[in-house]
């Protein structure tokens, strides 16, 4: 079975997309569709802003952080990004990791898990479409959107919500899919 890679994009102190990749990433391994659930946290990672000499196209890597966050993405069939909206867009780290890459991606379904204060994300998922798109991932349409004024509670803990939940089973559906539709053109030539 296929291992789904759930990325944290945010990587700013204080943040709470830790909290809800985790929520996410359990449900995840319980849907039982994936036999292999990741959890890669950017803020962990620590990738420096892009500083590979060569274009990503050309897969020749001279850093070590390259080379791990090639490994990392390769290995995963399939995507979740847990992303914030930042000023009606994505954040800066998810898109210095997506842009260290290019070959990695390829193929691979990406499902989103997008947060925010008053769209939930929704504006910077739009946004990134056009960004995976172009690197021949295949980005589902079912997500889920977290409402922060409404989903945390006074100690900024996830609040449970059965709709939440639902969407995320429904989202990873989907994602376990397109992840068997387009295996096929993940075999190396």
């Amino acid at each position: 079975m296929p291992c789904l890679t759930v990325i944290v994009a945010s990587t700013r102190p204080g943040r709470v997309g830790r909290r809800i990749g985790d929520w996410f990433t359990a449900i995840a391994a319980a849907h039982g569709a994936f036999d292999d659930v990741r959890l890669v946290d950017l803020a962990e990672v620590g990738l420096p802003f892009h500083d590979e000499p060569q274009h990503p196209s050309e897969g020749r890597y001279l850093h070590r952080h390259t080379r791990e966050w090639s490994g990392t993405v390769a290995a995963g069939d399939a995507f979740v990004f847990v992303m914030p909206e930042y000023n009606y867009g994505f954040s800066a780290p998810l898109k210095n990791a997506i842009d260290y890459l290019y070959a990695e991606w390829r193929y691979k379904p990406v499902g989103f898990v997008s947060y925010g204060m008053t769209s939930g994300g929704l504006r910077a998922v739009q946004m990134i479409k056009q960004v995976v798109t172009t690197l021949k991932m295949v980005p589902v349409n079912e997500a889920v959107t977290v409402f922060l004024r409404e989903a945390l509670d006074d100690a900024g803990e996830l609040v449970p919500d059965p709709a939440r939940a639902a969407a995320a089973e429904v989202m990873l559906d989907e994602v376990a899919r397109l992840t068997a539709a387009l295996a096929p053109l993940r075999v190396p030539a």
